[in-house]
């Protein structure tokens, strides 16, 4: 969508609000703002669906369908009137034009507001990058997945052990909440799945690590709920290896900064993020993690029509955070609905609404059943943490299709502890000539 000047300005009633991201934050608040009809609004996405990033494992371990955790734009936003969509990734911004360049053509703005969220950040390990799988899209959980099932195939053809043995085993970088979920859901798997699926592959041959250049599993959760959780994990059988900083990858050895290696064909990296570049923005705007500087009403530092919301701002203005707000859905979801509600004051000259956070808990699954919560005031384990999580993640997805299939889906594998999800589906074009 490519719009002149004139073509923008020509109805003054409305304001122009362009959002580019449509993750937790981008969607939080187009959904709000579209129902004012104040404002006419412009999502910019460079997919043309919204997912829910705490579910990729799932698709990734052929628990869960791609579709089970995604929706398309323009078919939740159909009768919202005053909210285009417009598919392409940002370029840059020109502030001092009120103007936005995407893919898809120009953009003028009133306000305009960056929820572009994170991407995965290697350290500046460039054969990491290259060689490892990573856990940010939809298309990575989809290539992990066809990864580790051809991988499967491949080793019921081979006869020598330490081959096998090499392709077989499995190296997670990153104990936080995605590692612990993605290794504890792999066990899983090849202690219920994967003896029934390949009897050719004995299931000692299956060894998974999880890896982590801090001391202790789940960083930002309770020291009870690191201990319980690294318990579960060894009583699943996968090695925890802490105090192991990754230092290279390279021709199927993952090396560490304290000389230790693993020979492995499947380095899962889920052990940093960094904030999306922008381009247009100042390098004085910007803090640590690359995040943008933004003050307690996300507004970007020295600009009154830009903002940041979710893992892409540093807001040290909230009391209760003063070194910044944790990357998580819950933070991205409240300041979507508080910027949404500070426009629609704007608009009617009232005085804005300042973020505070409120901090609803943080929790991580294990394995079927095995589970640790972090509540307010409370702290839960085990089937207890494993119903909450469960609740809590559907009722997240973005519709009701969406909770009803993966409620379904999560039936299955509560009752069979199984699943019929594991295709290998080749992203490429058939050739065929």
């Amino acid at each position: 969508m490519s719009l002149s000047r004139g073509q923008n300005r020509k109805n003054m009633d409305f304001r122009k609000v362009v959002i580019i991201g449509g993750g937790f934050a981008g969607i939080n608040l187009a959904q709000k703002l579209s129902k004012n009809k104040q404002f006419q609004i412009t999502l910019v996405d460079k997919n043309n669906y919204n997912f829910f990033p705490p579910l990729l494992y799932q698709v990734a371990t052929g628990f869960l369908e791609a579709s089970n955790i995604s929706y398309p734009f323009r078919k939740f936003f159909q009768d919202s009137q005053n909210l285009h969509f417009s598919l392409g990734a940002f370029l840059e911004v020109f502030p001092e034009e009120k103007r936005v360049s995407t893919e898809s053509g120009d953009l003028y703005y009133d306000y305009l507001v960056f929820a572009t969220g994170t991407e995965t950040n290697y350290f500046g390990m460039e054969n990491v990058k290259k060689n490892s799988v990573p856990m940010k899209t939809v298309q990575d959980a989809l290539a992990l997945r066809n990864h580790i099932l051809m991988n499967k195939e491949r080793a019921t053809k081979i006869t020598d052990l330490n081959e096998r043995k090499k392709i077989l085993s499995i190296v997670v970088a990153g104990a936080g909440p995605t590692g612990v979920e993605v290794s504890g859901m792999l066990a899983e798997m090849h202690k219920k799945i994967f003896k029934k699926d390949y009897p050719e592959l004995n299931r000692e041959e299956v060894q998974i690590y999880l890896v982590d250049a801090l001391p202790v599993v789940l960083n930002p959760m309770s020291k009870k709920s690191q201990e319980q959780t690294l318990e579960e994990l060894k009583e699943l059988g996968i090695n925890v290896l802490l105090d192991h900083a990754v230092s290279d990858y390279v021709d199927g050895i993952v090396s560490f900064k304290n000389g230790k290696k693993i020979e492995t064909e499947t380095l899962i990296w889920t052990s940093g993020v960094t904030a999306t570049a922008l381009p247009g923005i100042p390098k004085e705007a910007l803090g640590r993690g690359k995040r943008v500087i933004v003050d307690a009403y996300n507004r970007v530092m020295g600009y009154d029509h830009i903002y940041a919301l979710g893992d892409i701002c540093l807001m040290t203005t909230d009391e209760k955070f003063p070194d910044g707000h944790p990357q998580l859905a819950q933070v991205a979801i409240q300041q979507g609905r508080n910027l949404a509600e500070n426009l629609v004051r704007i608009a009617e000259n009232k005085e804005q609404k300042p973020f505070k956070y409120t901090d609803k808990g943080t929790m991580a699954i294990i394995g079927i059943n095995k589970a640790v919560a972090d509540l307010p005031g409370l702290h839960f384990k085990g089937f207890i943490a494993y119903f909450l999580w469960l609740v809590v993640h559907l009722f997240s997805l973005i519709r009701y299709r969406n909770q009803v299939k993966t409620l379904y889906n999560w039936m299955v594998l509560f009752f069979t502890r199984d699943q019929s999800l594991r295709f290998i589906l080749d992203a490429k074009p058939e050739n065929k000539g």
